[in-house]
C-alpha cells in the first residue's frame, strides 16, 4: 500500500473505529466475536482500499454484515459464546432502562438474520433505507417490508415478556 493510502486508512480506522465497533457488537453480540468481525472486514477492506476510498465505511460494513451472515449460516456456529469471566457490568442504577434493553435484546435475537440485520442498520446505525439496501443487496422496497415485519415482530415479543410504561 502507497505511503499515502496507508495513511488514509489508518485515519479512517481512528476516526471510525468506535461506530464501526458498535455495528460490529450489534452484529455479534459478543465483544471479542465483534474485534473479530471487525478486524478480517478492516483487512479486507485495506487490500482494497485504492478502489473503495470515496466510500470506505459503507464497505467495510458491507463486509462485516456479510461475514456475519456467513458465521451465522456456518454449521459450526452454535449461537452460545463460552468465557472464563461475566462481562463487566455499569455501576449505574438505570434498572429500567437496562431491563428494557435487554429484553429488547433479547427480542432482537429471536429475529431472522435479515431482519434483525435491517433493524440494526436502520435503527441502530441510522442509516438510510437506500443504504441499508446496498449495504444488504437487495432493492428499498426490501428493506422497508423487513423493518416492518421486523418490528411487528419485536411488538409480539416484548408485548408477551414485558408491559412497557406510558
Amino acid at each position: 500500500m502507497h505511503p499515502d493510502q496507508q495513511r488514509d486508512f489508518t485515519e479512517f480506522v481512528t476516526t471510525r473505529a468506535d461506530s464501526l465497533i458498535r455495528f460490529a457488537y450489534l452484529l455479534t453480540s459478543d465483544q471479542h466475536a465483534a474485534e473479530d468481525l471487525l478486524q478480517t472486514a478492516l483487512a479486507k477492506t485495506a487490500g482494497r482500499w485504492r478502489r473503495i476510498r470515496d466510500n470506505p465505511e459503507a464497505y467495510v460494513r458491507q463486509v462485516m454484515y456479510h461475514e456475519q451472515v456467513g458465521r451465522w449460516r456456518s454449521p459450526r456456529w452454535s449461537g452460545e459464546r463460552l468465557v472464563l469471566t461475566p462481562p463487566d457490568r455499569a455501576a449505574d442504577d438505570r434498572t429500567h432502562e437496562i431491563e428494557t434493553r435487554i429484553t429488547l435484546a433479547q427480542a432482537l435475537r429471536l429475529l431472522p438474520t435479515r431482519k434483525r440485520a435491517v433493524l440494526v442498520l436502520r435503527y441502530y446505525e441510522d442509516l438510510s433505507e437506500s443504504e441499508v439496501a446496498k449495504i444488504m443487496g437487495c432493492s428499498i422496497g426490501t428493506v422497508r417490508s423487513q423493518t416492518h415485519q421486523a418490528i411487528a415482530r419485536l411488538r409480539e415479543l416484548i408485548g408477551k415478556t414485558v408491559t412497557l410504561e406510558a
